[in-house]
Protein backbone atom coordinates (compact mmCIF):
# COMPACT_ATOMS: atom_id res chain seq x y z
CA UNK A 1 0.00 0.00 0.00
CA UNK A 2 1.06 3.40 -0.90
CA UNK A 3 0.27 7.00 0.53
CA UNK A 4 -2.21 7.50 -1.97
CA UNK A 5 -4.37 3.90 -1.33
CA UNK A 6 -6.30 5.00 1.93
CA UNK A 7 -9.50 3.72 1.74
CA UNK A 8 -12.31 2.46 3.84
CA UNK A 9 -15.46 0.44 3.39
CA UNK A 10 -19.11 -0.22 5.86
CA UNK A 11 -20.51 -3.72 5.37
CA UNK A 12 -24.03 -4.01 7.08
CA UNK A 13 -25.63 -7.30 7.13
CA UNK A 14 -28.55 -6.19 6.42
CA UNK A 15 -30.48 -4.81 3.13
CA UNK A 16 -30.18 -1.93 1.70
CA UNK A 17 -33.38 -0.59 2.24
CA UNK A 18 -32.84 -1.84 6.01
CA UNK A 19 -29.58 0.43 5.85
CA UNK A 20 -30.84 3.68 3.68
CA UNK A 21 -32.56 5.16 6.63
CA UNK A 22 -29.67 5.16 8.90
CA UNK A 23 -26.80 5.92 6.77
CA UNK A 24 -29.20 9.15 6.25
CA UNK A 25 -28.08 9.91 9.58
CA UNK A 26 -24.20 9.80 9.51
CA UNK A 27 -24.53 13.29 7.61
CA UNK A 28 -21.86 12.22 5.06
CA UNK A 29 -22.18 11.22 0.91
CA UNK A 30 -22.02 7.59 0.44
CA UNK A 31 -22.57 5.72 -2.12
CA UNK A 32 -25.11 2.21 -1.44
CA UNK A 33 -24.97 -1.18 -2.86
CA UNK A 34 -25.80 -4.47 -2.13
CA UNK A 35 -23.03 -6.85 -1.03
CA UNK A 36 -24.59 -10.62 -1.06
CA UNK A 37 -27.75 -11.82 0.11
CA UNK A 38 -27.84 -10.36 3.95
CA UNK A 39 -25.30 -7.56 3.37
CA UNK A 40 -25.31 -4.14 1.69
CA UNK A 41 -21.81 -1.49 1.76
CA UNK A 42 -21.62 2.00 1.85
CA UNK A 43 -18.62 3.47 0.18
CA UNK A 44 -17.53 7.62 1.07
CA UNK A 45 -17.57 10.08 -1.63
CA UNK A 46 -15.49 12.09 0.39
CA UNK A 47 -12.43 11.79 2.35
CA UNK A 48 -13.63 12.69 6.04
CA UNK A 49 -10.64 11.32 7.70
CA UNK A 50 -8.83 14.42 5.92
CA UNK A 51 -10.13 17.12 7.84
CA UNK A 52 -12.43 16.86 10.49
CA UNK A 53 -16.15 17.22 10.12
CA UNK A 54 -17.96 16.80 6.96
CA UNK A 55 -16.44 19.62 5.59
CA UNK A 56 -13.07 18.68 6.00
CA UNK A 57 -11.79 21.61 7.65
CA UNK A 58 -9.63 21.12 10.64
CA UNK A 59 -7.12 18.75 11.67
CA UNK A 60 -6.78 15.28 9.90
CA UNK A 61 -8.48 12.51 11.61
CA UNK A 62 -7.28 8.88 11.40
CA UNK A 63 -9.23 6.93 8.86
CA UNK A 64 -10.05 3.98 12.02
CA UNK A 65 -11.21 6.52 13.85
CA UNK A 66 -13.73 7.91 11.65
CA UNK A 67 -14.91 4.50 10.30
CA UNK A 68 -15.26 3.52 13.62
CA UNK A 69 -17.30 6.20 15.05
CA UNK A 70 -19.52 5.52 11.44
CA UNK A 71 -19.58 1.65 12.16
CA UNK A 72 -21.04 2.66 16.31
CA UNK A 73 -23.46 5.15 14.53
CA UNK A 74 -25.26 2.79 12.37
CA UNK A 75 -25.23 -0.41 15.12
CA UNK A 76 -26.63 1.71 18.03
CA UNK A 77 -29.58 2.60 16.09
CA UNK A 78 -30.47 -1.20 14.26
CA UNK A 79 -30.44 -4.78 15.10
CA UNK A 80 -28.13 -5.84 12.35
CA UNK A 81 -24.03 -5.69 13.33
CA UNK A 82 -21.65 -3.22 11.34
CA UNK A 83 -18.21 -4.00 10.22
CA UNK A 84 -15.83 -1.44 9.16
CA UNK A 85 -12.79 -2.01 6.82
CA UNK A 86 -10.01 0.61 6.21
CA UNK A 87 -6.24 0.99 5.10
CA UNK A 88 -4.01 3.51 4.97
CA UNK A 89 -0.25 3.81 3.90
CA UNK A 90 0.93 2.10 8.03
CA UNK A 91 -2.12 -0.08 8.87
CA UNK A 92 -5.02 -1.73 7.80
CA UNK A 93 -7.96 -3.84 10.16
CA UNK A 94 -11.54 -3.66 10.79
CA UNK A 95 -14.25 -2.31 13.54
CA UNK A 96 -17.43 -4.66 14.03
CA UNK A 97 -20.27 -2.79 16.19
CA UNK A 98 -23.33 -4.78 17.13
CA UNK A 99 -25.81 -2.57 19.33
CA UNK A 100 -25.05 -1.33 22.53
CA UNK A 101 -21.97 -3.32 23.00
CA UNK A 102 -18.42 -2.50 22.99
CA UNK A 103 -17.03 -2.37 19.48
CA UNK A 104 -14.15 -5.13 18.63
CA UNK A 105 -11.35 -4.57 16.31
CA UNK A 106 -7.98 -5.68 14.56
CA UNK A 107 -5.02 -4.31 13.40
CA UNK A 108 -2.24 -5.05 11.34
CA UNK A 109 0.92 -2.89 9.94
CA UNK A 110 1.49 -2.64 6.05
CA UNK A 111 3.53 -5.79 6.34
CA UNK A 112 1.04 -7.88 8.14
CA UNK A 113 2.40 -7.47 11.49
CA UNK A 114 -0.32 -8.52 13.59
CA UNK A 115 -0.77 -5.79 16.67
CA UNK A 116 -4.34 -6.99 17.95
CA UNK A 117 -5.44 -8.65 20.46
CA UNK A 118 -6.54 -12.54 19.74
CA UNK A 119 -9.70 -12.34 21.76
CA UNK A 120 -10.81 -10.00 19.24
CA UNK A 121 -11.29 -12.28 16.52
CA UNK A 122 -13.02 -14.67 18.86
CA UNK A 123 -15.70 -11.96 19.89
CA UNK A 124 -15.61 -10.97 15.73
CA UNK A 125 -16.77 -14.71 15.13
CA UNK A 126 -19.30 -15.28 17.92
CA UNK A 127 -21.18 -11.74 17.38
CA UNK A 128 -21.56 -12.55 13.69
CA UNK A 129 -22.56 -16.24 14.38
CA UNK A 130 -19.55 -17.89 12.73
CA UNK A 131 -18.68 -21.54 12.87
CA UNK A 132 -16.59 -21.67 16.33
CA UNK A 133 -13.93 -24.03 15.25
CA UNK A 134 -13.38 -24.00 11.14
CA UNK A 135 -14.30 -19.90 11.12
CA UNK A 136 -12.58 -19.62 14.03
CA UNK A 137 -9.34 -21.93 13.42
CA UNK A 138 -8.94 -19.77 9.73
CA UNK A 139 -9.40 -16.33 11.52
CA UNK A 140 -6.95 -17.15 14.39
CA UNK A 141 -4.37 -17.79 11.41
CA UNK A 142 -4.60 -14.35 10.27
CA UNK A 143 -3.91 -13.11 14.04
CA UNK A 144 -0.08 -14.81 13.19
CA UNK A 145 3.00 -13.82 12.21
CA UNK A 146 3.34 -14.77 8.18
CA UNK A 147 5.86 -13.09 5.58
CA UNK A 148 4.54 -13.92 2.98
CA UNK A 149 0.31 -12.31 3.98
CA UNK A 150 0.95 -8.18 4.37
CA UNK A 151 -2.14 -6.24 5.65
CA UNK A 152 -4.17 -6.52 2.62
CA UNK A 153 -4.03 -9.91 2.03
CA UNK A 154 -4.96 -10.47 6.39
CA UNK A 155 -7.95 -8.22 5.25
CA UNK A 156 -8.94 -10.02 2.26
CA UNK A 157 -8.67 -13.55 4.11
CA UNK A 158 -11.30 -12.20 6.76
CA UNK A 159 -13.78 -11.90 4.09
CA UNK A 160 -13.04 -15.10 2.56
CA UNK A 161 -14.35 -16.33 5.76
CA UNK A 162 -17.00 -13.81 5.65
CA UNK A 163 -18.45 -15.13 1.89
CA UNK A 164 -20.30 -18.11 3.87
CA UNK A 165 -22.05 -15.53 5.54
CA UNK A 166 -23.45 -14.70 2.84
CA UNK A 167 -20.91 -11.64 1.98
CA UNK A 168 -20.69 -10.98 -1.84
CA UNK A 169 -18.35 -7.96 -2.55
CA UNK A 170 -18.60 -6.41 -6.06
CA UNK A 171 -15.39 -7.21 -8.18
CA UNK A 172 -12.67 -3.90 -7.58
CA UNK A 173 -14.39 -3.33 -4.11
CA UNK A 174 -11.87 -4.45 -1.65
CA UNK A 175 -8.65 -4.03 0.66
CA UNK A 176 -5.70 -1.70 -0.92
CA UNK A 177 -8.06 0.29 -3.37
CA UNK A 178 -7.93 3.89 -3.11
CA UNK A 179 -11.09 6.20 -1.87
CA UNK A 180 -11.20 7.36 -5.71
CA UNK A 181 -11.03 4.15 -6.89
CA UNK A 182 -14.07 2.52 -4.51
CA UNK A 183 -16.29 5.18 -5.35
CA UNK A 184 -15.71 4.97 -9.20
CA UNK A 185 -16.43 1.50 -9.17
CA UNK A 186 -19.36 1.54 -6.73
CA UNK A 187 -20.81 4.10 -9.03
CA UNK A 188 -21.12 1.93 -11.45
CA UNK A 189 -22.77 -1.05 -9.54
CA UNK A 190 -26.19 -1.93 -10.13
CA UNK A 191 -28.98 -0.86 -8.38
CA UNK A 192 -26.68 1.59 -6.80
CA UNK A 193 -28.36 4.74 -4.30
CA UNK A 194 -27.05 7.35 -3.38
CA UNK A 195 -26.93 8.45 0.05
CA UNK A 196 -26.65 12.27 1.01
CA UNK A 197 -27.58 14.62 3.77
CA UNK A 198 -30.94 16.69 2.79
CA UNK A 199 -31.58 18.54 6.65
CA UNK A 200 -33.33 16.87 9.52
CA UNK A 201 -36.89 17.30 8.55
CA UNK A 202 -36.24 14.68 5.63
CA UNK A 203 -34.65 12.52 7.75
CA UNK A 204 -37.19 12.69 9.96
CA UNK A 205 -40.20 11.67 7.49
CA UNK A 206 -37.28 9.26 5.60
CA UNK A 207 -36.98 7.76 9.04
CA UNK A 208 -40.78 7.86 10.99
CA UNK A 209 -41.56 6.12 6.83
CA UNK A 210 -38.85 3.19 7.57
CA UNK A 211 -40.63 2.63 11.55
CA UNK A 212 -44.14 2.45 9.82
CA UNK A 213 -43.45 -0.34 7.51
CA UNK A 214 -41.21 -2.05 9.56
CA UNK A 215 -42.07 -5.55 11.21
CA UNK A 216 -39.85 -5.16 14.18
CA UNK A 217 -42.52 -5.71 16.80
CA UNK A 218 -41.50 -5.16 20.49
CA UNK A 219 -38.37 -3.18 18.75
CA UNK A 220 -40.82 0.14 18.09
CA UNK A 221 -43.33 -0.06 20.11
CA UNK A 222 -44.47 -0.86 23.49
CA UNK A 223 -42.46 -0.05 26.66
CA UNK A 224 -39.55 -1.65 26.28
CA UNK A 225 -39.07 1.00 22.86
CA UNK A 226 -39.69 3.46 24.93
CA UNK A 227 -37.25 2.64 27.32
CA UNK A 228 -34.81 1.98 24.45
CA UNK A 229 -35.49 5.45 22.58
CA UNK A 230 -34.90 7.37 26.18
CA UNK A 231 -31.70 5.06 26.66
CA UNK A 232 -30.47 6.62 23.37
CA UNK A 233 -31.60 10.19 23.99
CA UNK A 234 -29.31 9.98 27.33
CA UNK A 235 -26.41 8.24 25.62
CA UNK A 236 -25.98 10.08 22.45
CA UNK A 237 -26.14 13.40 23.84
CA UNK A 238 -22.95 13.19 26.02
CA UNK A 239 -21.30 11.13 23.08
CA UNK A 240 -22.15 13.76 20.22
CA UNK A 241 -20.63 16.41 23.01
CA UNK A 242 -17.81 14.91 23.31
CA UNK A 243 -17.03 13.96 19.99
CA UNK A 244 -17.64 17.69 19.60
CA UNK A 245 -14.91 18.51 21.88
CA UNK A 246 -12.53 16.21 20.36
CA UNK A 247 -12.86 17.49 16.98
CA UNK A 248 -13.80 13.52 16.41
CA UNK A 249 -16.26 13.69 13.16
CA UNK A 250 -17.01 9.68 13.38
CA UNK A 251 -17.77 9.62 17.57
CA UNK A 252 -20.06 13.22 16.88
CA UNK A 253 -22.04 11.26 14.40
CA UNK A 254 -22.41 8.03 16.80
CA UNK A 255 -23.87 10.55 19.20
CA UNK A 256 -25.91 12.32 16.83
CA UNK A 257 -27.33 9.21 15.74
CA UNK A 258 -27.95 7.66 18.84
CA UNK A 259 -29.59 11.02 20.05
CA UNK A 260 -31.62 11.31 16.69
CA UNK A 261 -32.69 7.41 16.95
CA UNK A 262 -34.13 7.79 20.37
CA UNK A 263 -35.58 11.39 19.54
CA UNK A 264 -37.71 9.71 16.82
CA UNK A 265 -38.74 7.00 18.45
CA UNK A 266 -40.23 9.18 21.78
CA UNK A 267 -41.98 11.00 18.80
CA UNK A 268 -43.20 8.29 17.27
CA UNK A 269 -44.97 6.88 20.78
CA UNK A 270 -46.26 10.07 21.40
CA UNK A 271 -47.52 10.24 17.74
CA UNK A 272 -49.02 6.34 17.66
CA UNK A 273 -50.36 7.15 21.36
CA UNK A 274 -52.15 10.24 20.33
CA UNK A 275 -53.76 8.79 16.96
CA UNK A 276 -55.29 5.63 19.43
CA UNK A 277 -56.75 8.32 21.96
CA UNK A 278 -59.13 9.94 19.13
Amino acid sequence: MNATSTGALLLCRADPETVRPLAHLLREQMLLTRAGEEWSVLVPEGKPWRGAGPSGGGDPEPVDRVLGGWATALAVGSSWPVLALWWDADRAGYTLAAGFRRPVGYVWLTDGTPVGEDEAMRTFAARLGLDPVLDLQELEELTRPDPESDAEARLRGLLAVLTRTGLTLPTGLGPGESADRLRSVAAVQRGVERVEWAGWRDAVRVELDAVESSSLGPWVRGPRARAIAAAQVAAGLPLLLWGVRRRSGGWAAAGAVLLAQGALGLAYHRARAATEDR
